[in-house]
């Protein structure tokens, strides 16, 4: 008889977390959070004050995995890993996370345009047994010189408006990236490398 693969619980609304997901091989459940007025305060995102981007990023992911655990108590879900990542984009050590609108991601764009950044993403993987285990991936990317007119179609596009420093490489933003070292997928939200490693590390079977 063959086992069916274990799976797990992804603890994101990402759309890209799960598709690279997907492209690993890994079976697994979406676990939501509420969001706008009724989101979940143990995963609010905003930074505490004085926080820096590292510990920040760090802060939220675990907060997401550990959440995410007591929602499977909560809604007596079946007992799974639960896995979390949280992305930041960090230049002059000032923390720009997901726009509040068009306006604040077009300001974003200008500060990026010309200049390097930092994307880190904090990877998080909690056991039903109550092991933690974190990872950070971090890489550096340099964006050309935008223009205004460059920078108002790609916030007219939409893509900028639910990602962390206001663009997604894996998009239209791909045609702004001159130079990157470090992850990719790691920029698009979920370090590949990063998280095997982890799933590895508690012993899940299903990679």
């Amino acid at each position: 008889m063959t086992l069916a693969p274990q799976r797990l619980y992804l603890a994101s609304r990402s759309p890209r977390r799960r598709e690279l997901l997907t492209q690993i091989g890994v079976h697994f459940d979406t676990l939501l959070f509420r969001a706008g007025a009724r989101a979940d305060g143990e995963v609010d995102e905003t930074p505490l004050p004085g926080e820096d981007p590292v510990t920040y990023v760090q802060r939220v992911a675990r907060a997401k995995a550990e959440h995410g655990r007591r929602i499977l108590v909560w809604r007596k879900l079946q007992p799974q890993v639960v896995l979390s990542a949280d992305t930041t984009v960090e230049v002059d050590g000032q923390i720009l996370g997901k726009p509040v609108d068009g306006d604040d991601a077009a300001r974003t764009l200008r500060l990026l345009s010309g200049r390097a950044h930092r994307v880190l993403t904090a990877v998080v993987v909690a056991t039903p047994a109550g092991q933690i285990e974190a990872a950070l991936s971090e890489s550096r990317v340099r964006f050309r010189e935008l223009s205004d007119a460059e920078i108002r179609r790609y916030v007219a596009s939409g893509e900028p408006l639910d990602k962390a420093g206001s663009y997604g490489i894996q998009g239209r933003a791909a045609l702004f990236v001159a130079h990157m070292e470090g992850s990719y997928t790691g920029i698009m939200g979920l370090p590949l490398f990063e998280t095997g490693a982890l799933l590895r590390k508690i012993g899940f079977d299903g990679l």
